[in-house]
């Protein structure tokens, strides 16, 4: 058994940003429970050929980190792994991680006041972790979604998950499905071109895709970077500014979105030269209803003869034959599924039992709920990073994972031997305000289905609605008085400080 005052889950940027808060913070008594072999969470899970980064690099990492060596203005997939390993090594954190350590369950132990934490059954790190406080770092991007197609079972070739990327599977020379055009399809489909005989790309929904540009940094630019922080710096804050200014277009202003629009427009227009693909490629819902992707090579491999793309869901599979929901029939040797995940429904939250003996799947049976995004009604000293109304559709995530992070901090340093009680009414008067400010926005009246709107509740609950100094100022006015007060102070108990 390891006794601790923080138990974090989950080594990605969140279970990272948390552990560099809560030093920070002084609070040096904390573990790291990951259930991979290595740090890095989404950015280890995923290894498709083409990954990348869609946020700007010198964006995407932590501010007391900046990395004057990105390769670019867009970073590799494995450029982000090794940044995040590097964090680790420069925190001197190896020794608070216990990797291939899963949480298989966690409870709140009401008599003790304590979590207690099943982390065993993988021969790996503590078997129990009883900790004050949990933090769940583990990601909104961890779990594929694999869809329920009829005959999936009976196709005799690879068949895998982007995100679950087979190198061992021989695609080059064959004839290879992608299902999705989503933001990992539109970066493996120009990768695959490359090698296989034929690619088949099935497309239920097409998206708006505005042009990705971005350059190469020389060995001189990244002598500058390295030399001249402040330029560094100052290059971060225009990119800040940057995402900023696009809230607008991606939530829904007039004339923010409609020039937007033209952009992505004229973009399909000067890469796809037949009219018909054009109007296949075409989304016909409003700009920024779903996620906004970035390329430069994905309509000009789609226009090529090295892909064939089908306007249609994969109604079912028959042994080597993927017949779509149009009727047409292909022959194919591997299937990629590039199909997302699990993201308003984590799966975590089946295994976090709080106060009253309920789930936090059963708490958030019509949506994710939060307060702050951060905090949960019925679950005692327990803080959620990447959860409720935590992502962005304009910017970088991990800005929100510092904000989220630095409040979860503030809050442990001062709480004393208190115990953290979400006020229910406090709970639902922040669903109430994210569910007003997030009424008029694209998201929820822009006529597309999207995985930002859970659809039992059809409540926005993965986007934060509005930009990242809103969010930062939101959580600046949190006071403490989201907790319910202590009726007596809980006396000290063995094991835990007085």
């Amino acid at each position: 058994m390891t006794r601790v005052e923080v138990a974090v889950v989950g080594a990605g940027f969140a279970g990272i940003g948390m552990a560099m808060a809560l030093r920070r913070a002084g609070i040096e008594d904390f573990v790291l429970l990951e259930r991979g072999a290595s740090v890095g969470g989404t950015w280890r899970d995923n290894t498709y050929p083409g990954i990348a980064c869609d946020v700007p690099s010198h964006l995407y990492g932590f501010a007391a980190h900046p990395n004057p060596s990105w390769s670019g203005t867009y970073a590799r997939g494995d450029e982000i792994h090794a940044y995040l390993q590097h964090v680790v090594d420069a925190e001197g954190l190896h020794d608070r991680i216990h990797l291939q350590t899963p949480m298989q369950s966690a409870r709140w132990d009401a008599a003790r006041e304590v979590w207690l934490i099943d982390a065993g059954g993988a021969g790996h790190g503590p078997e129990v972790v009883v900790a004050d406080a949990l933090v769940l770092a583990c990601g909104r991007l961890t779990e594929p979604a694999i869809p329920a197609v009829p005959g999936l079972e009976t196709f005799p070739g690879p068949v895998f998950h982007s995100a679950r990327w087979d190198h061992t599977a021989p695609l080059e020379g064959m004839r290879i499905g992608v299902v999705g055009t989503g933001a990992s399809a539109i970066q493996i489909v120009p990768a695959l071109t490359r090698t296989a005989a034929h690619v088949t790309l099935f497309q239920r929904t097409p998206a708006w895709i505005v042009p990705r540009g971005g350059d190469a940094y020389s060995d001189a630019d990244r002598e500058r970077f390295a030399a001249d922080p402040e330029a560094l710096e100052a290059l971060r804050a225009d990119l800040y500014a940057e995402g900023e200014e696009r809230f607008a277009s991606r939530s829904g202003d007039s004339v923010a979105a409609a020039e937007a629009e033209a952009v992505a427009r004229a973009h399909l227009e000067a890469q796809v030269a037949d009219p018909v693909l054009r109007a296949v490629l075409t989304p016909d819902y409003a700009f920024g209803c779903k996620r906004v992707l970035l390329s430069d090579e994905f309509y000009p491999a789609v226009a090529s003869d090295a892909v064939t793309l089908v306007p249609a869901a994969v109604d079912r599979v028959e042994g080597a034959t993927v017949v779509a929901a149009d009727g047409t029939r292909h022959e194919l040797d591997a299937l990629v599924l590039a199909t997302g995940f699990a993201s308003s429904r984590q799966p975590y939250a089946e295994l976090v039992v709080g106060d009253e003996g309920q789930t936090l799947a059963e708490h958030w049976s019509e949506g994710m709920t939060a307060f702050g995004s951060t905090v949960v009604s019925g679950f005692p000293n327990l803080f959620v990073l990447n959860g409720p109304n935590a992502s962005l559709g304009h910017s970088s995530s991990v800005l929100m994972i510092e904000e989220q992070a630095a409040y979860a901090a503030r809050v442990l340093q001062s709480r004393g031997r208190r115990v953290l009680r979400v006020d229910p009414d406090a709970e639902r008067a922040y669903t109430d305000e994210i569910a007003r400010a997030a009424a008029s926005t694209r998201w929820m009246t822009g006529g597309c289905r999207n995985w930002y709107v859970d659809d039992r509740s059809g409540r926005l609950t993965l986007l934060w609605p509005g930009t990242v100094d809103a969010f930062r100022a939101r959580l600046a006015r949190a006071d403490g008085s989201e907790f319910l007060p202590d009726p007596v102070l809980t006396p000290a108990i063995e094991g835990r400080p007085a």
